[in-house]
């Protein structure tokens, strides 16, 4: 399965050093050091009734998306579990040959349990997990079915908020005419694309969504220049498909509404903002930690939802009437008791042919394979 870190962030060098951040518990400061260092304030060896766990990000803990809500997550885990854990992270790790580098050096400096949050990470990740069978590794966005005992994935099925984020952005369109910035166009952001067509199209049948790709998971100057393309095609509703809120500067430029991605931007784009897609890490790390910590861990390859909490939408912008919220939590509640499939056919791809059948669906699998785009998309 290729997933959302395929490819190196777009802007960062392959030189780039990583950095990296410890904390003991709320209380403690983050510090920095090369990549090639041992992780500052992490050398002492933890306690018995205590584990060390480490994070490794492709961007920044800043960046207002991706890597920051992750971070979050890490934080919440501290926060949890005080002194019963130490966490480790590094930022800024590009996907080549440097991760591996990453990755044994936090096992070396005594992490029993690793998170790597990018989809190019996942070699270096399975080649250690090979090596260090006492420690857990945890691949964000990993392909699924992987036979390593001590391996694991997870990520969850956004597809499902962008489905509803996609009625917000219907309902807000004047026009119809609809915007989306996409990073790259691999199978996972196509799905995510495809479900917000669908949901668009299910309140306005003459909605369209168009697509730029910008072949760059974070790089405000091209979302910047993407989103401002898209209205200069006449889209008057902007959504987010990467890491940065350059889109929502360039709908706010014009007073046009905007779907963002990854976190609540509702503070800093209040006049203009719908709601986004987001994910909760927390208690998921927080399970993944304790039950290392306490020696129940199981390999699973995890894929949350808006069923488990896991995925939501950020909360509803005030541009957002009442009857939009209200159509979308009831949306939400059918996708929750099963009662709504949004990749239920019939569906035709954008050049008119049959990709799912009347009665059919498509699987998890294909959801993680998904190579073409849903009518409407352009």
């Amino acid at each position: 399965m290729m997933d959302r870190r395929t490819f190196l962030l777009g802007s960062l060098s392959a030189a780039a050093l990583a950095t990296t951040g410890c904390v003991t518990n709320k209380a403690a400061t983050t510090s920095t050091s090369t990549a090639a260092a041992p992780a500052a304030g992490a050398s002492s060896a933890a306690a018995a009734d205590s584990i060390k766990a480490a994070w490794v990000y492709v961007g920044p803990i800043n960046d207002g998306g991706w890597t920051a809500s992750h971070d979050a997550g890490r934080k919440y885990v501290a926060e949890k579990m005080g002194s019963k854990v130490i966490t480790t992270y590094k930022e800024n790790v590009p996907e080549g040959a440097q991760v591996a580098q990453v990755i044994e050096d936090l096992v070396k400096d005594g992490n029993k349990i690793i998170f790597a949050t990018s989809f190019g990470f996942g070699d270096a990740m399975k080649a250690s997990a090979k090596k260090h069978a006492d420690v857990k590794f945890l691949h964000g966005t990993g392909a699924w079915h992987d036979p390593i005992p001590n391996f694991g994935t997870y990520y969850g099925a956004t597809e499902e908020a962008k489905y509803l984020a996609g009625i917000a952005a219907a309902k807000a369109s004047k026009s119809g005419n609809i915007g989306f910035v996409a990073p790259f166009l691999i199978p996972e952001v196509i799905r995510h694309i495809n479900a917000l067509a669908i949901g668009a199209r299910a309140v306005n049948p003459a909605a369209k969504v168009k697509v730029v790709e910008i072949k760059s998971w974070f790089d405000p100057t091209k979302e910047r220049q993407a989103a401002d393309s898209l209205i200069t095609q006449g889209c008057d509703v902007i959504c987010n498909g990467g890491d940065s809120p350059a889109p929502g500067e360039a709908a706010k430029a014009k007073n046009l509404p905007w779907v963002g991605y990854d976190s609540d931007q509702s503070a800093n784009f209040p006049d203009i903002w719908l709601t986004a897609p987001i994910y909760n890490w927390g208690p998921y790390y927080l399970k993944q930690v304790q039950s290392a910590l306490d020696g129940t861990w199981k390999k699973e390859d995890y894929y949350g939802n808006l069923k488990d909490g896991f995925n939501a939408l950020a909360p509803f912008g005030k541009i957002v009437t009442a009857d939009t919220k209200a159509l979308i939590e009831e949306k939400k509640a059918k996708i929750i008791d099963g009662s709504l499939d949004i990749f239920a056919g019939p569906l035709k791809d954008n050049k008119g042919a049959e990709k799912v059948a009347s009665g059919a669906t498509v699987s998890a699998d294909d959801r993680q394979a998904m190579s073409w785009l849903v009518e409407g998309v352009s």
